[in-house]
């Protein structure tokens, strides 16, 4: 029997990211259909985003498996913004290159690595057989000085791993999903699925 589960995200970025994470252990990730649109993240935490689009897809589709997904860059000098509100940090509509922009504005006077320290958090909810499953998986590293590298999405391109000297957005998708915040949690989430 193949195993399934429905993603409740309208980023295509993030579906291949997950799709090319998950390649090797079988599970299919269905995109949420094209048609319909997601309301507002209006949670206060990741974790409430990420249950509330799981919920809404399953009560639009009717199906499960179904995972929702919420990400967010913690900077500890920003008292941990932009956190929960990441991807409309510099608008009400998602843009990375304003986002950035904001994020490198905000740290300007932050000249040393160490006082640049971040972390990205990815927290999935799986709803499965009407239970709601939380997974996890973080990422510690240092927002540099200016964005590098044309690959990834979001705040890929100044998103530092210290002991590569690389961002993100300079590691091709392969590399990037061997130890990325989102690879770790969504490995949990297949590993729960692959053992019930």
């Amino acid at each position: 029997m193949t195993l399934s589960f429905y993603l409740a995200t309208k980023n295509i970025n993030k579906v291949k990211e997950i799709q090319d994470i998950l390649k090797d252990t079988g599970l299919i990730v269905r995109p949420a259909p094209s048609d319909i649109s997601f309301p507002e993240e209006t949670g206060k935490t990741l974790e409430e985003n990420a249950i509330g689009k799981a919920r809404y897809l399953k009560n639009i589709i009717g199906a499960e498996p179904v995972a929702g997904e919420d990400t967010g860059l913690v900077v500890e000098k920003l008292n941990g913004l932009p956190g929960v509100m990441s991807a409309r940090f510099a608008s009400s509509q998602p843009d990375d290159r304003k986002n950035i922009e904001k994020l490198l504005n905000m740290l300007s006077h932050c000249k040393k690595m160490e006082e640049r320290k971040a972390k990205f958090i990815t927290v999935v909810a799986l709803i499965i057989s009407e239970e709601e499953i939380i997974f996890k998986g973080e990422i510690e590293g240092h927002i540099a000085f200016t964005p590098r590298g044309t690959n990834g999405f979001g705040y890929d391109p100044v998103f530092e791993i210290p002991y590569l000297g690389k961002t993100f957005a300079e590691l091709t998708m392969k590399e990037k999903n061997i130890f990325s915040h989102r690879a770790i949690a969504f490995r949990k989430l297949a590993d729960y699925m692959l053992k019930r």
